[in-house]
Parts: structure tokens; C-alpha cells; sequence
């Protein structure tokens, strides 16, 4: 499931077999791509001009022009629905102080080390759960403390995976 929020109206987007399920009713469209940046879209027998403004892939954050108006759209895929269930969301603190595993999993790729700085948002480390490779990014700013786990290690829901200074 994907959630996208388009100027602050929630919409769930799923696939069932092999059509589109927009808040879990079907959504048909004719979507071509014109060239760079560029789309025509007809839905429900009405044509519309699409371009891409502005994207932000790192925080899922996109500016789209349809006919004149621009509109944000911000995608949240599953594990970004997970974590925020979780309160992990990143809103609450400016500073990261530790990170545990979202949920179980398989260490498949460690990108700090210990004494590294990062940034709200920086790939900390890459899971494996449910055959899907999953980024794990920092919710705030830090430097990197103590890892206790290594690449291939096998972690817990709410395991302590590193902590922060």
C-alpha cells in the first residue's frame, strides 16, 4: 500500500490483481508520457496537462502542475506508514539519540560507521523483511555512537541497532 497526501487530502493507493485501487475503489486512467517532465492524462473523459516541477526523491515530496495549478504531493510507502505508526516519524526531536529495528529482519548493508555525522533523512542501513530491502533513515541529526550489529545479522522488532551522541 502507498499513501499520498496531494495538498493535505489522505489517499490510499493499492493494487488488486491487476488494477488500481484508489481508497479501495477501482481508478482507471489513460497516462502518456509527452517527454521530459511531461504527461496527458484523460480521466472520467477529461483531458489534463501534467508536468513534473519539482522532485524530492530522498523525502518522497513532489510538485506537479496539472492544467496551471501545482500541486504537493508527498508519498509515504509501507515502511514509512510503519515507522510512523510507530512514533518514528522524525517529528518529534531535531536530535537522534538511538535506533532500533522497525520490525524483524536481516541486516543487508550498513551505510555509517561509528564516529560518522549524519542528517536527518542520511540511509543509515538497509533491512531485509519480507524479501523487500527496506532504507532505514535517520530521524534527526547525530553521530554515530555504537553499532551493535554487524551486516548479516538477523534483528528484532525493537532490537537496539546503534545509538547516537
Amino acid at each position: 500500500m502507498l499513501k499520498a497526501i496531494v495538498n493535505d487530502q489522505n489517499f490510499e493507493i493499492s493494487e488488486d490483481k491487476e488494477q488500481i485501487l484508489l481508497n479501495n475503489q477501482p481508478f482507471s486512467w489513460d497516462f502518456r508520457d509527452i517527454s521530459d517532465n511531461h504527461y496527458h492524462i484523460i480521466k472520467d473523459n477529461q483531458s489534463y496537462n501534467a508536468e513534473l516541477v519539482e522532485a524530492n526523491f530522498a523525502e518522497k515530496i513532489f510538485k506537479i502542475k496539472i492544467n496551471g495549478t501545482i500541486h504537493t504531493v508527498n508519498l509515504k510507502n509501507r515502511t514509512d506508514l510503519l515507522l510512523e505508526k510507530m512514533g518514528m516519524s522524525g517529528t518529534a526531536s531535531a536530535k537522534i539519540n538511538n535506533l532500533k529495528a522497525p520490525m524483524p529482519g536481516l541486516i543487508f548493508d550498513m551505510k555509517v560507521k561509528e564516529g560518522d555525522e549524519v542528517k536527518k533523512g542520511d540511509v543509515l542501513l538497509i533491512l531485509v523483511a519480507m524479501k523487500m530491502e527496506n532504507a532505514i533513515k535517520a530521524t534527526g541529526d547525530g553521530k554515530v555512537k555504537n553499532i551493535k550489529v554487524n551486516t548479516g545479522d538477523s534483528v528484532e522488532k525493537g532490537q537496539l541497532i546503534m545509538e547516537f551522541e
